[in-house]
């Protein structure tokens, strides 16, 4: 499976597969109707608490990103992720997010370990 990311306010293309919102806010300033769109899993991004944390200290990224991937680990983190995978179309996923700096969010984190655990399956 091709994972790739992208801003929700970019244009759409052909190429993207599946497009799945993977924030757990809706994105300001974007109708419901106006984004193409496949699905949204709230359950796969980061948590309420995490993403309040990380705003107040977005230095500490490292520490972001572990803690990410450890609420990606319990039970219903590991259902988010494969009901992610299942989104996949023609074997390609995109991920929309809001986010500004999408290097430093989970985006990168939540692709690491899609393509991770696709390669050890």
């Amino acid at each position: 499976m091709k994972v790739k990311s992208k801003r929700v306010y970019d244009e759409a293309e052909r190429g993207d597969g599946a497009r799945i919102l993977v924030d757990r806010l809706w994105p300001r300033g974007v109708a419901k109707d106006d984004l193409p769109l496949d699905g949204w899993n709230k359950d796969v991004a980061p948590s309420t608490e995490l993403r309040k944390r990380f705003v107040r200290s977005p230095d500490d990224f490292e520490e972001f990103a572990q803690r990410y991937r450890d609420e990606l680990a319990t039970d219903d983190g590991k259902e988010a992720l494969d009901e992610l995978r299942r989104s996949a179309k023609g074997d390609i996923l995109t991920l929309l997010t809001a986010k500004k700096d999408v290097e430093h969010s989970h985006i990168p984190v939540l692709v690491n370990l899609l393509r991770k655990n696709k390669s050890e399956s």
